[in-house]
């Protein structure tokens, strides 16, 4: 097997990781790292995935970076394990599942193709980071597969009804910059750049308080299912109410509150 640009990929290495795992002052990098076979989501690697999200959060990661090694970011679901299915589909998605179901801020740094299956990834992040190198082509019609996985609603919920069509139904297919505009991913950087920013995004919500930080996407998700301006005030009010009457929060907001008259008082003796 060769790789897109005609190199051969790594060859298997025995005991070798699926998924790579680094931890950072606060957060983790997950890597997927089975680049012989195009970072398919075979079972196995599913599996590793959604041990390694588990193990990043025991671990006390309050952010999650999701990537890949080179070239591809994953080419979905494994050929091989559709024709001699290795367990059932839903066990396929359990680490996306895990990914999509972390409490924790999860980014991922997209910097080659990702495939089929392999675009449920990247759709189950809170933030998308992609190269220009990247390309999103869900691709499931081709192998005469529904898409599974939530997959039509993340999609949708990104690109809008008419995209997720276009994408599905049609076989369009989004590099990194199209997808930036479409709303699928957020910002499109250079490869060098996009683990860099990628862990800058991720060092900044681990620095921050973690159960404010819970709360606040538990919310976000929550008001994803809202339909009125007023049940969007109680929802917010709610958690908003209960950040307020944290301990210490009085603390912190006087500290900061101290912080700005010093910093205006500082300016306003220079000038």
């Amino acid at each position: 097997m060769t790789s897109e640009n005609g190199e051969a990929p790594e060859r298997d290495l025995p005991g070798r990781p699926l998924v790579a795992t680094e931890s950072r002052d606060g957060y983790a990098i997950l890597t997927l790292d089975d680049p012989a076979h195009r970072n398919a989501l075979s079972l196995e690697l599913s599996n590793a995935l959604a041990a390694a999200v588990e193990a990043a959060l025991a671990d006390g990661a309050r952010a999650i970076v999701l990537t890949a090694c080179p070239p591809v970011f994953s080419s979905g679901g494994n050929l091989d394990d559709l024709i001699t299915p290795k367990a059932p589909l839903r066990e396929v998605y359990a680490g996306m599942l895990a990914v999509a179901g972390a409490p924790v801020p999860t980014i991922a740094a997209v910097d080659g193709p990702a495939i089929g299956a392999g675009v449920n990834l990247p759709l189950a992040c809170d933030v998308v980071l992609a190269s220009p190198r990247a390309a999103f082509d869900p691709r499931f019609l081709d192998v005469g597969i529904h898409p599974g996985g939530g997959h039509l609603w993340r999609l949708a919920h990104r690109v809008g009804p008419q995209g997720a069509a276009a994408l599905v139904l049609c076989g369009d297919r989004l590099t990194g910059a199209e997808a930036v505009a479409t709303g699928l991913a957020w910002r499109c950087v250079p490869s060098d750049e996009l683990l860099t920013r990628a862990c800058a995004l991720a060092a900044r919500a681990a620095g921050r308080p973690a159960d404010l930080v819970t709360r606040t996407k538990e919310t976000l998700r929550a008001s994803l299912a809202v339909t009125s301006a007023q049940d969007a005030v109680a929802l917010e009010l709610e958690a908003q109410e209960w950040s307020v009457g944290r301990p210490g929060f009085a603390d912190h907001v006087r500290a900061l509150r101290d912080q700005l008259r010093a910093a205006r008082e500082a300016r306003a003796s220079r000038g």
